[in-house]
């Protein structure tokens, strides 16, 4: 477990380090995996539904970050709070998986297995193609959603204490 200890919090980077702009959610999560933030565990996904379902199952604090493709432009950063609405499945068309975020978000929801916290950051992708490299709007964004989720996050007034 990342930063030892029991995990309050569980980010899960969402992505497929060979379809471009899709990465953008594994690379928040290294980058926080990095930081060694005492009470967080971090996991890189593929995005697969059931695969989500049992990593969140038994966490209070859940975020969840990924790259989307709504039609928005490149580099936007859309918070979106699962309690409060439906995930549109749209946002996340790019994904292989026919039982992706939003419909594994919805189904616990349903199920009324929801984490009591959680977080959705969807990055605005512009290339999905394969290969490597983050646009420069994404690479912008992930620094701004690392950020975004240490401010509001509990885990950050934990990790001030360094």
């Amino acid at each position: 477990m990342d930063g030892g200890g029991k995990a309050s919090t569980l980010v899960i980077g969402i992505g497929n380090w060979y379809r471009s702009d899709d990465a953008a959610g594994l690379v928040v999560a290294r980058n926080l995996r990095g930081m060694n933030l005492p009470c967080v565990l971090v996991r890189e996904e593929s995005g697969e539904g059931a695969a989500l379902m049992e990593a969140w199952k038994s966490v209070a604090s859940v975020v969840i970050v990924d790259a989307a493709s709504s039609g928005s432009p490149p580099g936007t950063i859309h918070e979106l709070d699962p309690h409060a609405r439906s995930i549109p499945s749209s946002f996340f068309h790019y994904s292989s998986h026919a039982f992706g975020v939003a419909e594994a978000i919805e189904l616990a929801r349903a199920l009324g297995e929801l984490p009591p916290m959680m977080l959705v950051c969807a990055i605005e992708g512009r290339d999905f193609s394969a290969g490597v490299r983050l646009s420069t709007e994404v690479e912008s964004a992930i620094g701004k959603v690392t950020e975004l989720i240490l401010r509001q996050s509990s885990f950050e007034r934990d990790s001030a204490v360094v």
